[in-house]
């Protein structure tokens, strides 16, 4: 009998032995590449601020120093998908973050740092591993309701990230715990930025923050993607924690037509538009304005306002969201009477080279009045972009991508001047009305719309 248990935990012993063999062998053979080699800062730049970056005994070191904003150390490559794990040493009183799919461009907000920030918080919060939007909207995927994932931060310690972003999908673990899993389909590329958060006068200058073992798989990621048992965070259609603070509404649903008609009908057009996996899609229908389903208005007015819509525009498409629509002025065929936030595909479509005022018919432009900043960030056809229209005590600004193209004001004598001066000027009093209908315009071109959201303006 001793003989039978001694050899029984041999076989043990010798099957453990394999298993953790095993395990250590394929460890070592996934294919990390460092993006960090322990000595220099070959490879990455400095965007933003201006805190120290250092190597000191292989270990990237960021330090705060005072009157200077946000500041990243960033790679020189750009990464779409990809696996990320690496190890960070944060002083209890700083606030950071890991930047990817980021961006810097010179006309966005000035070459502000912009994209998905993966937190690193060790405040009483407790939010490290949640999903920011930096510089754009704010908080996605907070771990309001992930007990164990903020319990899994250690204090004055080295804490280790996975971060894996393939696709539309973001999953992130702290020290092995899941902490995030979004879904969202605003940036699918760019670069992974280590931050140093801006201080204020009453911290200390030199607070460290501390990064190692920095290494990223691009190839073959289903082999190595790891399942979550987190319930997904979807921003389709929906409002961030932050737009719901600041008092935005949905002004589609995703799903239905709630809040929507035809302009001239008093129900939703029965052909002519589509709804689709949270998408609101205008149909081809040879190019004719109002021809098919017709312009979609919205069921509520509205008086000062923020809007915002996802657009994706077609080969050679021609649409537009219309503000301060009146639908009674034009009763013929055409299209429905208001302010014109242009959508157009301007190296196709003939109407880019059209217009009472000179490129007034291009993308973002005020239709046939003002041109849009011929420096405006398109991201092409078949390309999700996003157009926000600010209204407040008749100050309009047009913006494309997060960068204002145009600003005018409304009623003023320039504006009269410039509406004498086009085709809208059999139409007394265009566009001054105190409240109007949001529009949706079938130009006979296949366009689509999602995410869109308003907010209300109330003067107290």
């Amino acid at each position: 009998m001793i003989k039978k248990n001694h050899a029984k935990t041999l076989t043990l012993m010798l099957s453990l032995i394999i298993f953790w063999g095993c395990s250590e062998t394929k460890k070592e053979t996934t294919p990390w590449v460092s993006l960090f080699d322990g000595k220099t800062l070959n490879g990455w730049n400095q965007k933003g601020g201006n805190a120290n970056y250092e190597v000191k005994d292989g270990i990237l070191v960021g330090t705060t120093v005072h009157d200077t904003p946000n500041s990243f150390m960033t790679t020189d490559k750009m990464y779409g998908d990809f696996i990320l794990e690496l190890e960070y040493k944060v002083d209890s009183t700083m606030n950071s973050g890991i930047q990817i799919r980021s961006n810097s461009f010179p006309q966005y907000r000035n070459g502000q740092v912009h994209g998905y920030q993966i937190e690193i918080d060790p405040s009483k919060r407790a939010w490290s591993a949640g999903i920011y939007d930096e510089g754009r909207r704010g908080w996605l995927h907070p771990l309001t309701d992930n007990v164990a994932a903020q319990k899994a931060f250690k204090q004055n310690d080295w804490n280790h990230y996975r971060i894996e972003a393939i696709g539309d999908t973001i999953k992130t673990w702290i020290n092995q715990v899941p902490a995030s899993f979004l879904i969202d389909d605003k940036t699918a590329s760019g670069f992974i930025g280590l931050q140093v958060h801006s201080i204020g006068k009453d911290k200390k200058e030199g607070t460290p923050i501390m990064w190692r073992n920095v290494h990223i798989l691009t190839e073959n990621l289903d082999q190595y993607s790891r399942k979550t048992p987190l319930s997904p965070i979807r921003t389709k259609n929906q409002l961030t924690i932050d737009e719901k603070k600041n008092g935005w509404e949905l002004l589609w649903d995703g799903e239905t037509t709630k809040g929507w008609r035809g302009a001239r009908l008093e129900e939703f057009p029965e052909k002519g538009w589509e709804i689709n996996n949270g998408e609101l899609t205008v149909l081809a229908s040879e190019g004719a304005e109002s021809a098919a389903g017709g312009d979609i208005v919205t069921t509520e007015l509205y008086g000062d306002f923020e809007l915002q819509v996802d657009f994706k525009i077609t080969e050679g498409a021609n649409s537009g969201i219309k503000y301060y629509v009146n639908t009674d002025l034009n009763k013929g065929p055409g299209s429905s009477i208001g302010l014109e936030y242009q959508i157009l595909d301007d190296s196709r479509h003939p109407d880019a080279k059209e217009g009472s005022h000179e490129g007034s018919r291009t993308l973002a432009s005020l239709y046939d009045l003002i041109q849009a900043d011929t420096n405006k960030p398109f991201k092409g056809v078949d390309e999700w972009n996003t157009a926000y229209i600010k209204s407040i005590d008749n100050h309009v600004e047009h913006w494309l991508n997060g960068t204002k193209v145009l600003e005018y004001e409304r009623k003023s004598p320039e504006y009269k001047q410039l509406v004498s001066e086009s085709k809208y000027s059999k139409w007394p009093n265009f566009g001054e009305a105190d409240k109007g209908y949001i529009l949706l315009q079938d130009h006979g071109d296949k366009v689509t719309f999602k995410n869109i959201k308003i907010k209300k303006i109330t003067n107290n």
